[in-house]
């Protein structure tokens, strides 16, 4: 049977109390088991972190001595206890070490997604999906009218012409990505990366998902116009060169609204669109979904009278 209580959420995130464990709490705990590095699902004071050895590294990295007071790492497809509860990590394709998590409890399996995507990525492992009788997923782009186009085709706009660019991702996972699409479909292109991402991408190449050839910004050489370079920065630096000259804007999003007052749109997301949640959801083949992190209000419309849909932010 399944139960309703399962995850509840709290002040702190999401409480399994039959595991007395938490899913990516959003404040300190006791245990908290984290599906991936991303500052909105991996912060600092955590007693034990049980994640993936990739998500622990990034962690550690970023977050320094505050992140956990014990790492506890488990491989893709391991299973492990929290009290009466069995666990298992399955990849989640979102970025490096990402995971989705599959709870059994009382013969009832729960997988909880985490962040996810189904486009090919180079750069991390591929998403693995499994069977559930309950799926939690996040609903970030959960919305009919949004599908995520073609990667490729994206990136090859870079192509239309050899003027540098200034692209805007985020440090962690986007980036590397990026590196990786450009010097697959932009090979005449030179990737410099800002200083801040370099030790990620550095850990992103020790766990053997090498994104490819960058070279760490030199401000002379952004210097000469339509060289072909591609400086890619975190969001807080592309906002800050708002009037940066002899370079083409782009910012790297699924979102609309970061692709405005930008010379060109770059609609690259790491997410799941609505037509790969309706994928996972055939994949998964679950009796009910419980929705997070964006609007689950679409899915419920959409499987109204066939299947349930459990609203959970």
């Amino acid at each position: 049977m399944i139960l309703p209580d399962f995850i509840i959420k709290s002040d702190k995130g999401l409480y399994c109390k039959y595991g007395d464990f938490y899913l990516d709490p959003q404040l300190p705990v006791s245990n908290a088991v984290v599906s991936h590095s991303h500052g909105d699902h991996a912060v600092a004071g955590h007693r034990t972190v049980l994640c993936t050895s990739a998500t622990a590294a990034i962690m550690q990295l970023r977050l320094k001595k505050t992140c956990a007071k014990e790492f506890i790492v488990h491989g893709f497809g391991e299973g492990f206890n929290m009290d009466e509860v069995r666990l298992h990590f399955f990849s989640a394709g979102h970025i490096l070490g990402s995971a989705m998590v599959l709870m059994e409890y009382r013969d009832v399996k729960y997988l909880y997604t985490g962040d996810f995507k189904l486009q090919e990525d180079e750069t991390c492992e591929p998403p693995e999906m499994v069977t559930a009788d309950v799926l939690i997923t996040e609903t970030t782009f959960a919305n009919p009218a949004v599908v995520h186009p073609d990667p490729r085709q994206e990136i090859e706009k870079l192509n239309q012409s050899n003027h540098n660019v200034l692209l805007g991702a985020y440090s962690l996972g986007k980036a590397q990505r990026l590196v990786n699409l450009i010097n697959r479909y932009c090979p005449q292109r030179k990737v410099l990366l800002h200083h801040s991402m370099l030790a990620i991408t550095k850990l992103y190449e020790d766990f053997s998902y090498p994104p490819g050839k960058y070279e760490p910004y030199n401000r002379k050489l952004m210097k000469f116009p339509d060289q072909g370079f591609v400086y890619i920065v975190p969001p807080l630096t592309f906002e800050s060169y708002f009037r940066a000259k002899g370079v083409l804007r782009a910012f790297a999003s699924g979102w609309k609204r970061l692709q405005s007052r930008n010379d060109m749109e770059l609609y690259i997301s790491d997410h799941a669109d609505w037509n790969d949640i309706l994928k996972a959801v055939e994949t998964i083949k679950p009796k009910e979904i419980w929705t997070l992190h964006g609007d689950g209000t679409f899915l419920q419309e959409y499987f109204l009278g066939t299947l349930p849909v459990k609203i959970l932010n």
